[in-house]
């Protein structure tokens, strides 16, 4: 069968598959139709790829928030295939690039394991690293063998310029391969999974927003795009103002990346910002929701860096519900929960919920946190006295909530 024809072949029934599987409501279709796709043709995603302006955003926190940012921004040249529904394996992608043939870019949120291959397939003209830590030990492995692997990777992208955070140390070790490097100054203040040299083992010392190794000539290079609070400072030396309704530090460094990157590929700094301003909230992350007495904000945080960040932006006057899972998505080793600084939540009303809230009890307890518990973390609003409640979730308890929340 010709290339060109098998492809689209596969395409077809990719998309019947998944029209299939939504109509006998057996999920969304996009992951199996883009299975099917690639089982007919395994070099579906190369060719789907192929003549498009592809843009991939990877790390362990911010992806989907980032590329949803760029998108809207590059929205502003032509259309763009996104995978803004989270799939981010190969199926997932090769189900966006389907969903849009005629799209001359694309922005492909890629999970770290899969973007040494995904990124040998579609040759991007970009890829923005955002950060990279400890996630989901029994999936993805050790954060500093993800870091050699994208090492490697990025140095056989010739032409590809890779927009990085050279606030994040294993960040700059990896990107400092490639070719065409574009270094993003975010003042991140996660650091847990990088108190040592990733290139000989020194230890590294920070000072203001600097670090170094102690050891080798290993250090942090000279961004040429600045986050500085709310502003954004070009390589040209003007400012932006990014003015996002998107709360906390996380997001504005997402901004920042998705701002440089958005310029490598044609969209002035500040007209991606003004399309950054019209997001409100990311697959219903950061969305308040009524539910009978009770007005509630939903945040989603799936590893230690994630909840550092989303623990700073909770209301201190306001009770919390926690919801844990341990399913295959969220990774089944909880260790994690003991490298969240759970202390914070010290003062509150709090309650703990989800398929694992003994666990999460058990950490709350050593860190001398009250509480109670209640499993369905839906449940768990309703036990608090009528008002704001701030729910996080890791990632399967919050893909319930949002599924549930709206129809009860």
């Amino acid at each position: 069968m010709p290339t060109r024809l098998r492809t689209r072949a596969s395409v077809a029934a990719g998309r019947l598959t998944a029209w299939f599987s939504r109509t006998a409501r057996l999920g969304r279709g996009g992951v199996i139709g883009g299975r099917v796709t690639l089982r007919l043709d395994p070099k579906a995603l190369r060719r789907l790829g192929r003549d498009r302006t592809v843009v991939i955003i990877t790390g362990t926190n911010g992806k989907t928030t980032t590329s949803l940012m760029l998108t809207r921004a590059l929205e502003a040249l032509a259309e763009v295939a996104h995978n803004g529904d989270g799939a981010n394996m190969p199926d997932g992608l090769v189900a966006a690039l389907a969903a849009a043939p005629e799209a001359p870019y694309a922005v492909l949120e890629v999970d770290e394991t899969y973007v040494p291959w995904v990124a040998e397939q579609v040759q991007p003209a970009a890829l923005v690293l955002l950060n990279l830590s400890r996630d989901q030990l029994d999936r993805v492995g050790e954060v500093r063998m993800m870091e050699r692997d994208l090492r490697a990777a990025f140095a056989g992208l010739s032409r590809t310029v890779v927009v990085a955070n050279c606030d994040d140390v294993l960040v700059t070790s990896a990107a400092s391969a490639a070719a065409r490097p574009v270094w993003v100054g975010t003042g991140r203040r996660w650091s847990g999974d990088s108190v040592s040299c990733p290139r000989c083992g020194g230890a590294i010392t920070h000072t203001d927003r600097e670090w170094r190794c102690a050891v080798c000539a290993f250090a942090r290079p000279e961004p040429t795009w600045n986050l500085d609070g709310d502003l954004v400072h070009t390589p040209g030396g003007r400012q932006v103002d990014l003015d996002l309704r998107l709360p906390g530090e996380a997001n504005r460094a997402n901004a920042a990346l998705a701002l440089a990157a958005a310029h490598c590929v044609g969209v002035p700094p500040h007209t991606a910002a003004a399309r950054l301003r019209t997001i409100t909230d990311i697959g219903g992350r950061y969305r308040t929701i009524r539910r009978t007495r009770h007005s509630v904000r939903l945040m989603l945080a799936k590893n230690p860096a994630g909840w550092a960040e989303t623990l700073r932006v909770l209301d201190e006057d306001t009770p919390v519900v926690v919801a844990v899972n341990a399913h295959e998505a969220d990774g089944r080793d909880l260790s994690w929960l003991w490298d969240v600084h759970f202390e914070r939540l010290r003062g509150r009303q709090v309650v703990v919920a989800g398929e694992r809230c003994a666990d999460l009890a058990v950490r709350l307890c050593y860190a001398e946190v009250p509480h109670w518990s209640a499993p369905d973390p839906v449940s768990a609003i309703d036990t608090l006295p009528p008002g704001g409640v701030e729910l996080v979730a890791n990632y399967t308890a919050f893909r319930d909530l949002v599924d549930r929340l709206p129809d009860v």
